[in-house]
């Protein structure tokens, strides 16, 4: 959604009639992840995309015919149609495309969601009974809701499903009813336990990427500002006070990188505690095996040391700071795809 927010938000202070298409599955080589939006007006201005050109214009003209007809309407291109060839998914890439006219208060509601950094989605109803099709029902992790699926039973059905699910979805529900479960979640978090020279280098990719970054060290000569000016957040601080500070939640990675227990060892008992994604520590074969012994004696269980990345990073041969910090994201973003 964030791509075509700047372009619906100007086109709404003109009251231009918007039609919105999102990607609801795909199959093959389809070129856009289920999610992504396309944004339109009968004026011919177009915003964003649903197959990076590939289905472009057919898509408008549905998203025209839908803001006429006031009608949603569920799309469909693949290899199969004769339409498929037309629109350039000879290569084999399906799609399907659910078109239809912007509903103001859900796309504010998930606007709204984006600006704060929160989680949430919007659920809508794309195949079912017509006077069911493009419902919607808007919720938040924080508790929020707006709209209604029209039947407090789907209601309550879509809100599980949702509350289930990691990443944008279509599901079916009862009644031969299916809805896309549009999910939005805060940016990634990189959480660094140690101000060291991998640590710069791997804040410097980790903002690349997208990743709000963040370091946790109470040695202020490794911790500061002079160091890591490309850090989002700076908090030095001892592990125990630092996690009072810093949110652990299921969009957050975290890379313990000090070689030093009295750090290092305090930090992961609070994390392996906490629903991260993923946790990776610094260390040879044997300095882990150092590691699992203190903390099993500590109480850590079999189940919570297996969620610890050592050596930390994929096997790339890695041998510089800067290697090491490829090798360590390149890991984070593996482990979070497998979700």
């Amino acid at each position: 959604m964030q791509e075509v927010v700047q372009d619906i938000d100007r086109w709404q202070e003109t009251d231009t009639p918007i039609a919105l298409a999102t990607v609801v599955q795909t199959w093959g080589s389809a070129p856009r992840k289920v999610g992504a939006k396309m944004a339109l007006t009968p004026g011919n201005q177009i915003s964003g995309s649903v197959s990076g050109g590939c289905v472009e214009g057919a898509v408008f003209e549905e998203g025209v015919r839908a803001l006429k007809k006031q009608r949603p309407k569920l799309l469909h291109f693949g290899v199969a149609d004769e339409t498929a060839w037309d629109v350039g998914l000879a290569c084999g890439g399906t799609i399907e495309v659910f078109v239809e006219p912007l509903d103001s208060p859900t796309y504010h509601f998930m606007r709204e969601l984006l600006a704060q950094d929160a989680a949430g989605a919007v659920i809508t109803i794309i195949r079912g009974p017509e006077p069911l099709l493009g419902r919607k029902l808007a919720v938040s992790r924080a508790g929020g809701r707006l709209g209604t699926l029209g039947d407090p039973a789907l209601d309550e059905q879509a809100i599980s499903a949702e509350a289930a699910a990691r990443h944008s979805q279509r599901v079916q529900l009862a009644n031969e009813v299916e809805v896309f479960i549009d999910v939005v979640r805060p940016a990634l978090r990189l959480v660094l336990v140690g101000g060291v020279h991998i640590a710069v280098a791997l804040t410097s990719l980790a903002k690349i990427l997208g990743y709000r970054t963040i370091i946790v060290d109470p040695r202020r000569a490794f911790g500061s500002a002079e160091r890591f000016p490309h850090a989002d957040e700076l908090v030095q601080a001892w592990p125990d006070e630092a996690f009072e500070q810093v949110a652990l939640t299921p969009e957050t990675a975290v890379v313990l990188l000090t070689h030093d227990p009295k750090i290092d060892d305090p930090a992961l008992k609070i994390i392996l505690n906490r629903p991260v994604f993923y946790v990776g520590a610094l260390g040879s074969v044997s300095t882990h095996a150092k590691r699992v012994a203190r903390l099993r004696a500590d109480g850590i269980t079999e189940a919570q040391l297996e969620r610890i990345h050592a050596p930390v990073g994929l096997d790339i041969g890695a041998s510089t700071p800067e290697d090491i910090a490829l090798s360590i994201l390149a890991e984070v973003v593996k482990t979070h795809a497998g979700k």
